[in-house]
């Protein structure tokens, strides 16, 4: 993929991860796209196709720690480094009181929201330090700095997703890389809808609104890191 920026997307299938990687396919960037259903990527890897434009598909379950890391030595053998990475994959997990949370419902949402970016930052570090400008963006959310009733396990995974990516920031900051956050705001998506389901959701920007201010985030251009960006500030 010679001249291509090589882009990864985690929970590329759908909402504003499959808004992102539609935007950002061109001739100058090759997607490469990772959720757990099959037949979402193939839809998705089929829409970039009729752009003329190439993508690779990667089902995985992000709650898989020895598949996560395979993933770092397979992108390796395929491609000279990584230029970008969109960690846009998330759960909603359980809403509700804390004292009825179970065992489950927490630690599967930590496992995707949080601890999987962990892992994806050890085995994607050397394909990043490989490029000439590497951009990261870990997509969050208000309620990790306003916690409200109720939503407990995202909140928690997303504040400490939001420690996890500022420290990263500051540890390769000498070495290139710009690591910032992203805070979509309410979105027409539906994890949005199942979190408010009595909620117009016409009254919300779409997923492709959000992923055009999103984007520029993971160009060439971008120089700020450690920042914390949000949508309803850039419209």
């Amino acid at each position: 993929m010679k001249n291509k920026r090589n882009i990864l997307i985690t929970g590329a299938s759908r909402g504003i991860g499959r808004a992102a990687a539609l935007a950002l396919a061109s001739d100058e960037t090759h997607i490469i796209a990772l959720a757990r259903s099959k037949q979402a990527l193939q839809t998705l890897g089929d829409e970039i196709a009729a752009k003329s434009c190439s993508a690779t598909l990667v089902p995985m379950d992000l709650t898989d720690y020895d598949s996560l890391i395979k993933l770092g030595h397979s992108l390796q053998s395929e491609f000279s480094c990584l230029d970008g990475w969109l960690a846009n994959a998330a759960i909603l997990g359980p809403l509700g009181p804390l004292a009825t949370l179970d065992k489950r419902g927490l630690e599967h949402t930590l496992q995707v929201n949080l601890m999987a970016n962990g892992y994806l930052i050890t085995a994607l570090t050397p394909l990043l330090q490989a490029s000439k400008a590497p951009r990261i963006v870990f997509v969050t959310s208000s309620v990790a700095r306003h916690p409200r009733a109720f939503w407990g396990p995202y909140q928690a995974s997303k504040a400490g997703l939001e420690a996890l990516a500022l420290g990263w920031a500051d540890e390769t900051e000498a070495l290139g890389f710009k690591v910032n956050l992203f805070d979509p705001g309410a979105t027409r998506t539906a994890m949005r809808a199942k979190a408010m389901p009595g909620e117009d959701p016409m009254t919300l920007p779409s997923a492709e609104d959000v992923a055009e201010k999103l984007v520029p985030l993971l160009s060439v251009q971008e120089t700020r890191t450690a920042q914390m960006v949000r949508y309803r500030d850039l419209v």
